[in-house]
């Protein structure tokens, strides 16, 4: 007897073939050339044949691959915050599942350390130069209105899960007050990550080299110390 085969289903959509791994690795070469040359000049100032030029791609991969130049800005901030997120999320409940109690100086360095880590701000590595990168574009996000729905959706929830957390430390306080608190302590991270060489410049004109191993919990106490002085007043 004759086995017929069943008919293909034409209203199916076509497969589509998994990017290759000279693909992928040129997607990841245009996004890493986009974020240094944002960070660099800055979105007016980076063009995209300039950041074609810098992944050692065809200009034409660029829109092929991310799409308008618009699109390439948003996915190279999405990239890093998503794993960003991630990581302070998972300390942040690593904390809470600790048998201490839960401190401002525990959440505070739930957030900030993660991404002082990334870029070896914390004194135990060389240091990332595309994660140092990220911090100019974070602060360039943060200072421009027209980019207010890529910080809103890429930095905002959880920036929202920490703000809720210090407002159970703080129930008093009025949440815009704790609101202004946390932006001030994120733009203290941000001085940080961009501004090593005003550090290292100051340290040596004093006569005494900077201390990378104890900035981040210099920057942590700091910012404590500020939050505490502006919720309880």
């Amino acid at each position: 007897m004759t086995k017929i085969s069943p008919s293909p289903d034409l209203t199916a959509p076509p497969r589509r073939r998994a990017p290759s791994q000279r693909s992928l690795a040129t997607s990841r070469n245009i996004l890493d050339a986009a974020e240094r040359l944002f960070a660099e000049r800055g979105y007016d100032g980076a063009s995209v044949r300039d950041i074609a030029s810098a992944a050692g791609a065809q200009i034409a991969s660029v829109s092929f691959h991310h799409g308008s130049k618009e699109a390439l800005f948003a996915r190279v901030i999405e990239r890093r915050a998503t794993e960003l997120s991630r990581l302070r999320l998972e300390a942040l409940e690593t904390l809470k599942a600790g048998a201490g109690p839960v401190t401002l100086e525990g959440i505070l360095s739930a957030f900030l350390r993660p991404y002082l880590e990334k870029a070896g701000l914390d004194g135990c590595g060389a240091g990332d130069p595309q994660w140092l990168a990220y911090a100019r574009l974070v602060a360039m996000v943060s200072a421009d209105a027209r980019w207010r729905q890529i910080s809103e959706r890429c930095f905002d929830p959880t920036a929202g899960v920490f703000i809720a957390e210090i407002a159970r430390l703080f129930p008093n306080a009025k949440p815009s007050r704790i609101a202004v608190a946390f932006v001030f302590s994120v733009s203290a991270m941000l001085s940080l990550s961009t501004s090593r060489w005003r550090i290292e410049a100051l340290s040596a004109a004093s006569g005494s080299g900077p201390e990378p191993e104890h900035q981040v919990s210099d920057l942590v106490r700091y910012c404590e110390a500020g939050m505490c002085a502006a919720l309880t007043d």
